[in-house]
């Protein structure tokens, strides 16, 4: 389902003394299917942004259309069947279960649409599995006696229960140690690629994004910085500083070997690729141990 933004802004406490621009003319076109890393720092609009694509904001100025439809000239019930079909997972969704079992938690939303038992049945479990919980093990369980990290996952089993076609993720994986974080990611870049849904993940990580998403938004005091392919984005390291984020770290470590291996690729973000990039330039320098290099001509000290 294609998202496109024209002309988006949004100000809150309008006609007060703490009037704030939270948005700033916002354009943007999310084609179906894409996943997309949405970054920035704190305050820089992310959360007012996509509370604008199902609704939940009314803005200022500019619309949104979802599937060709602009969401804010929708009558009541049209807007609501629209959300229907766009999940929005905010931080912490955990602290929205309520449920006395994982299945009936999961349920709520389905139940909500007026199907039938068996139609509620059969998303519950594809739902819970679907986000790599053993259905038989956890269903019968309070949520509350999970781990942080299933709980964080039995509440995205309750918007994925709704089938929708655009996935929003709010810092998913906030508060969650390593592991859960990675177990958590590996699961939405699943779905994705199983179910061609399009997703949108908010994240503080520029590694998170970059070894996931296929276009990365990075905003800024309101404004879109770029949008483009991590590869490309990447290359604008000292910008990205400059407002207050961070390359992935293998990124520095890769500019800071071009200082000694001239052909290296230097625009690598992830560790997978610079293993490869590094095996590459090293297997190059044994086949030809005369190859200059920048350390060889003394213009560079690593």
């Amino acid at each position: 389902m294609p998202i496109k933004i024209e002309h988006l802004g949004h100000d809150y406490a309008k006609g007060t003394p703490f009037e704030y621009r939270a948005l700033k003319d916002i354009n943007l076109e999310i084609e179906d299917g894409c996943f997309v890393g949405l970054i920035g720092h704190t305050g820089s609009g992310k959360s007012t942004l996509i509370q604008h694509l199902n609704g939940l904001l009314e803005p200022t100025s500019g619309t949104v259309y979802v599937d060709g439809r602009d969401i804010f000239n929708e009558k009541k019930d049209e807007l609501y069947k629209l959300r229907l079909r766009i999940g929005l997972v905010f931080q912490y969704p955990e602290h929205q279960l309520f449920e006395e079992t994982v299945a009936k938690d999961v349920a709520f939303g389905p139940r909500n649409l007026g199907l039938n038992e068996t139609e509620i049945d059969d998303r519950v479990r594809e739902a819970i599995e679907n986000v790599g919980l053993d259905f038989d093990e956890v269903k019968d369980k309070s949520p509350f006696e999970l781990s942080g990290g299933q709980m964080r996952r039995v509440a995205i089993a309750g918007i994925l229960a709704m089938e929708p076609t655009v996935l929003i993720l709010d810092e998913p994986t906030a508060g969650l140690d390593p592991a859960g974080r990675d177990e958590i990611l590996g699961q939405i870049k699943k779905l994705h690629d199983e179910r061609g849904i399009t997703v949108i993940l908010v994240s503080h990580s520029m590694e998170d994004v970059g070894k996931l998403v296929d276009k990365i938004i990075v905003m800024n005091d309101g404004d879109i910085e770029y949008f483009d392919t991590p590869a490309e984005v990447f290359k604008h390291t000292k910008h990205i500083e400059e407002i207050g984020l961070a390359a992935p770290e293998v990124t520095y470590l890769m500019q800071r070997l071009k200082e000694t291996y001239l052909e290296i690729n230097d625009s690598i973000f992830t560790v997978e690729g610079a293993v490869d990039e590094i095996t590459r330039v090293l297997e190059l320098h044994d086949q030809n141990p005369s190859l200059a290099s920048a350390q060889e001509t003394g213009d560079a000290d690593v």
